[in-house]
């Protein structure tokens, strides 16, 4: 094999995946900036790929439909970047699952999907409205909401090994007053109808959640 030929290969295929990536993230910027000015039904695959700079052939060789364009940004929302990585899996969840204290684990949890929130919650409000008239993000938001409560349920159940939990509370019901109190929706009422900073919110969530959950 001729080495010179193998290493001009290689780069030409690192270039087109970094181009791919480029363009991946693109579309899915211009989709987000369009999904809240114009609305998900409003937004069509044309005005996204000209937004983009692309061709609609482009779109949908990417992401097929606009539905996996919404679940795209969702992803990028609650995880912050493009990485591939399960939430629970990212280094901030990481440090609440491996803390030994449970008021210090609600206080790391309460940081961290506080900052996560800021991210998703105008998205999945996005996500919700659309459900209401769209079988297919209803079927997302189904999914989603479960995703949520099975990462709520092995924030609780580190908790409950570490002997956190309030004497008579499940892990199950403890993981559903998780699952709400940290819902987008009522992040959205705190923050944007009551005015509370991020600080506040914060500070919030996480006395709620030792009054709720700890003995």
């Amino acid at each position: 094999m001729n080495p010179k030929t193998y290493t001009k290969r290689k780069y030409d295929s690192s270039r087109r995946k970094l181009m791919a990536l480029e363009t991946r993230k693109q579309i899915s910027e211009s989709a987000r900036g369009l999904f809240f000015e114009r609305g998900y039904v409003g937004t069509t695959i044309e005005s996204i790929a000209q937004t983009s700079g692309v061709s609609t052939e482009t779109v949908y060789a990417i992401f097929q439909n606009k539905r996996n364009i919404l679940s795209h940004i969702l992803d990028i929302a609650v995880g912050g970047d493009e990485l591939q990585i399960k939430l629970v899996d990212r280094p901030g969840p990481q440090a609440v699952l491996h803390e030994t204290d449970p008021a210090q684990q609600i206080k790391m949890f309460s940081r961290d999907i506080s900052k996560i929130l800021v991210r998703a919650a105008p998205v999945f409000e996005i996500l919700r409205s659309t459900a209401k008239s769209d079988d297919e993000i209803a079927g997302l938001l189904k999914n989603r909401l479960k995703g949520r409560m099975e990462n709520m349920k092995v924030f609780v159940q580190q908790v409950d090994k570490n002997h956190g939990l309030r004497e008579g509370l499940s892990v199950q019901s403890a993981a559903e007053l998780v699952w709400t109190i940290t819902s987008p929706d009522v992040f959205l009422l705190l923050t944007r109808d009551q005015d509370y900073s991020l600080e506040k919110y914060e500070n919030w969530l996480e006395l709620t959640l030792g009054r709720l959950l700890l003995n």
